[in-house]
């Protein structure tokens, strides 16, 4: 059933404009490249430091769970590599395909920042489901692959959000003594 999915995607909906912005979209999750330039961002704008540090922590969570842990355990192959058959528009990744590292990364920037402000929060879970939808696209991710990043991002996001909230407002209280 999962083939089904994105051999549809690229049976209906492939083509060379495509290929190009998808792989645009894609390359702004590359190591959340995008989501670490706003946390530096963040971190370095005194009105949004909590906000930036949150994000930076999120990138780390990242990083570990879904990219050093999740990938190496489950150790799914990629769809490309599977069926080699569909010319790829980005290289192939060299890394496991659970779960969607750019989904991973990108819904718990996403969900942070819409802790923080939700205007910018939804723009980002637009940019998130974006890159996530690039993923498929892409045939680089099985659907579940996307769908766990989607949760587990979702679920780490507002976990770090309230963790660093509680860090932060301890820190506050204490300087205030």
């Amino acid at each position: 059933m999962e083939f089904g999915i994105i051999d549809w995607i690229q049976e209906n909906m492939r083509s060379d404009m495509m290929d190009q912005i998808m792989s645009g979209i894609s390359f702004l999750g590359n190591a959340g490249m995008i989501w670490i330039a706003l946390a530096v961002i963040l971190i370095a704008w005194k009105k949004h430091r909590s906000c930036g540090l949150t994000l930076a922590v999120g990138l780390i969570a990242s990083g570990v769970i879904g990219n050093l842990f999740l990938k190496n355990v489950v150790a799914r192959p990629r769809p490309c590599w599977i069926n080699q058959s569909v010319e790829l528009a980005i290289a192939s990744p060299l890394d496991y395909s659970f779960p969607s590292g750019h989904t991973l990364v990108s819904f718990i920037a996403a969900t942070i920042l819409f802790n923080y402000n939700k205007a910018v929060g939804a723009a980002a879970y637009v940019l998130a489901v974006l890159i996530a939808f690039s993923r498929l696209y892409l045939y680089v991710h099985f659907p579940t692959d996307v769908l766990a990043g989607i949760i587990l991002g979702i679920a780490i996001g507002l976990a770090v959000s309230v963790l660093m909230n509680r860090l932060m407002n301890r820190m506050m209280n204490k300087s205030a003594e």
